[in-house]
């Protein structure tokens, strides 16, 4: 079995590939700085799945995660998942957990997300995204670990023709996280060309299920409507987007392990893009109530349409989404429900 780097463990996709990971047997050692992008209460309920702490008590802080003081690692029941909570941008301290540990592969999911919140505070988007890529491929070099898996998003498509293929030039990002992004992929072909770095770049393409982040239209839509507050669209609700669930997502970068040379792999739902307000009436009819709509302006940095081309996909790992929207909105729904007590606290 391999021992696997997972960054950003506590994320929306990197927990679910941690577990994924665990449920094969292999050693994970997952880090992440906990920061307060959005409510950390959701990233230590992810944390607690996996470190089989799922009896424990969320804390009442939304910006302070209670596995924020712990300088010790956590592990869970098995021993086989490992906890650090520490931050890529940190060279000396990850250079540490290389010497520590012999890594097989790094699944490099750590971000800052957010597309419109980069536009406030851009500076923190290229020391993660960019600075922290730029330190994990520095420790694999050094330390001989060949297999990078970067988490890289559709967002770079902005002004291509649909459906989005790999090959198509990605030059003009319309925000600073798609450029960090764009920096972050083009530091790891650098690392491939002249270190021999075996590199697998994965563009995600809106990814949504349970637990998914607080600040996509998904969770706040399913909040909003369970709690019968306004939901706030930007536009008209006709852009569209291919919805992908996050179950499908994780197993594609699981599989992207396998060694590749240097590729950019797109991983999309595969299906028919819809648009916002279809997803919103589906998720009416899910939780038997109406949504009221609060409309603002179309957002500049925000994508009319994306659609993904999955030949690659396919070809290079076999794979291809298997959760249909209808499925996936049902999921979230229900699980929403079934975590509503604790869930109605979390900011949006």
């Amino acid at each position: 079995m391999a021992t696997y780097l997972v960054t950003g463990a506590a994320g929306f996709i990197a927990s679910k590939v941690c577990e994924l990971l665990l449920a094969d047997e292999h050693t994970v050692v997952g880090i992440d700085n906990l920061n307060d992008y959005y409510d950390v209460r959701l990233k230590d309920w992810r944390l607690m799945q996996l470190l089989d702490k799922s009896d424990m008590l969320l804390g009442a802080d939304p910006k302070r995660s209670i596995f924020s003081h712990h300088n010790e690692p956590l592990t869970n029941s098995c021993g086989k998942f490992v906890f650090r909570y520490l931050d890529i941008e940190n060279l000396n301290v990850l250079d540490s957990l290389f010497a520590e540990f012999k890594f097989d592969a790094v699944f490099n999911l750590a971000a800052r997300a957010g597309v419109r919140y980069s536009l406030v505070n851009p500076h923190v988007y290229m020391k993660t995204n960019a600075l922290g890529t730029l330190n994990l491929l520095e420790c694999q070099r050094q330390f001989g670990v060949k297999k990078h898996v970067l988490a890289s998003t559709s967002s770079l498509y902005a002004g291509c023709p649909l459906p989005f293929t790999e090959d198509q030039p990605v030059n003009t990002p319309l925000s600073p996280y798609a450029a960090s992004k764009k920096s972050a992929e083009a530091l790891c072909y650098t690392y491939h060309k002249q270190f021999e770095l075996d590199v697998t770049v994965l563009r995600y393409f809106t990814v949504y299920g349970p637990a998914g982040r607080p600040d996509m239209a998904p969770f706040r839509f399913v909040k909003w409507i369970a709690e019968g507050k306004a939901l706030t669209v930007y536009g008209d609700g006709r852009q569209t987007r291919d919805f992908t669930y996050v179950d499908d997502i994780a197993r594609g970068t699981v599989m992207a392990v396998k060694q590749l040379g240097h590729e950019v792999i797109n991983l999309g739902g595969g299906n028919t893009p819809i648009t916002l307000q279809s997803m919103i009436d589906r998720l009416e009819r899910l939780l038997g109530k109406k949504a009221v709509i609060d409309r603002q302006p179309a957002q500049a940095v925000d994508m009319q349409d994306t659609s993904a081309d999955l030949t690659k996909a396919r070809a290079l790992l076999g794979w291809q989404a298997a959760t249909p929207p209808q499925v996936g909105f049902r999921l979230i729904s229900e699980w929403y429900r079934i975590n509503e007590q604790w869930l109605k606290a979390i900011e949006v």
